[in-house]
């Protein structure tokens, strides 16, 4: 007989190790053997492995109260929408499950926005960008500006043009007046860490001001101190009409928001939009601790030196590296672009005991936790430079 085939669907092409537990910056498979985690699940962990604030406030939830629906009053979802409104450009919140769902939930506010509050329910079209990343359903991986997400899925729902990132005269040209929302990463994560030019944002706010377009900024990796400010919007001197958090804002416990100013609160009205496990009682109890950490412990600040020291110790140690091209990220977002394919090194660098992932083909990238140990940090670096450098003179 054959091996026994797996109860699961094959969607996910996984490394071949299996974690069963995790401490701060550190996770173990089953064998005992120790890793230091420079990816936190994908930007997930920002505080690290259950981290002892969160925890805490979860083993006090779970022996409370679970879940009664968005029926009733939520207490913890109130209290995690006032912190998020009180320390962003945002006046409202909807909470749902994932990024994806967040997303969802910006594309369908901004139509719903422009058809049933100010009556033009011909402006329904959303530009987005080449090498986008905004989900898996199919309005959001619609909206990605990337073919491969999209394959077998047809038909697609309309309503989405694409622009080159980084091109505001390009951009410019796509405005029509179909146009609602121009809906944009500031560092763009799964489609290679590529931040975006400080002037470009500016002119992109300018545009959506000087048309009547909402500007919808996906934080779903960028948010939550990632980038060293609590929102990278605020690197960039602008305020989005709405933006969307997921990944850190739980620290591993699916939570999506939709954030969003006032005059878009008629949009969506009683019954207009919702979700039956969004804002749950566990999943905002473990938002509020992960938002009055990072608060107290300063920890985008943190971010932001770290990231800065990463960055120089990168180039500097890669400088002469035939392999490396460009080195750049925000914050502990940070990718390394190779002139090879990644995925040989990546493997490599995990059986060093470093934990890394790729940002499409070329590019490994970096997201380790915001309390990460400047130690740690050197381990990791020193691991990875190595096996750069190998690779390189066995090329020679």
């Amino acid at each position: 007989m054959g091996e026994a085939q797996s109860a699961l669907f094959p969607n996910y092409a996984r490394y071949p190790f299996t974690f069963v537990k995790g401490d701060g910056s550190r996770l173990w498979d089953e064998h005992g053997k120790e890793y230091l985690d420079l990816m936190c699940g994908l930007a997930v962990t920002n505080l690290g492995h259950a981290p002892k604030q969160v925890t805490e406030r979860l083993k006090e939830q779970v022996d409370t109260l679970w879940h009664t629906s968005n029926l009733f009053h939520i207490p913890n979802q109130e209290k995690l929408a006032q912190l998020l409104v009180d320390n962003s450009c945002a006046d409202a919140v909807f909470f749902c499950n994932s990024g994806a769902e967040a997303n969802e939930a910006a594309i369908k506010l901004a139509r719903r926005y422009y058809n049933k509050v100010l009556g033009q329910p011909q402006r329904y079209e959303i530009i987005t960008f080449d090498m986008s990343f905004h989900g898996r359903t199919l309005a959001t991986l619609t909206a990605t500006g990337q073919d491969k997400v999209k394959e077998g899925f047809a038909p697609l729902p309309e309503g989405f043009v694409y622009a080159p990132y980084n091109d505001a005269d390009a951009l410019e040209k796509l405005i029509g007046d179909r146009t609602c929302a121009i809906m944009l990463e500031l560092v763009q994560g799964e489609g290679g860490v590529n931040p975006a030019d400080p002037a470009f944002v500016k002119r992109v706010a300018e545009l959506c001001k000087q048309h009547g377009l909402l500007l919808i900024l996906d934080e779903i990796q960028t948010g939550m101190g990632r980038t060293g400010k609590l929102f990278a919007y605020e690197h960039y001197g602008i305020e989005p009409d709405l933006f969307t958090l997921a990944k850190g804002l739980g620290s591993g416990m699916p939570i999506g928001a939709l954030l969003g100013k006032a005059k878009l609160r008629e949009a969506f009205t009683a019954g207009s939009h919702g979700s039956t496990f969004g804002g749950n009682y566990l999943s905002t109890a473990a938002g509020i601790a992960t938002v009055e950490t990072m608060l107290a412990e300063k920890l985008p600040e943190r971010a932001a030196e770290l990231g800065g020291y990463i960055m120089s110790e990168l180039k500097t140690k890669l400088a002469d590296n035939p392999l490396v091209g460009q080195i750049r990220g925000l914050g502990l977002l940070i990718g390394i672009g190779l002139t090879v394919p990644s995925a040989e090194l990546i493997a490599e660098i995990h059986a060093q005991g470093v934990l890394v992932v790729p940002a499409g083909p070329n590019v490994i990238r970096l997201a380790p936790s915001l309390l990460i140990s400047k130690d740690d940090l050197d381990r990791g670096l020193e691991t990875i430079c190595s096996v750069l450098a190998k690779k390189a003179a066995a090329a020679v």
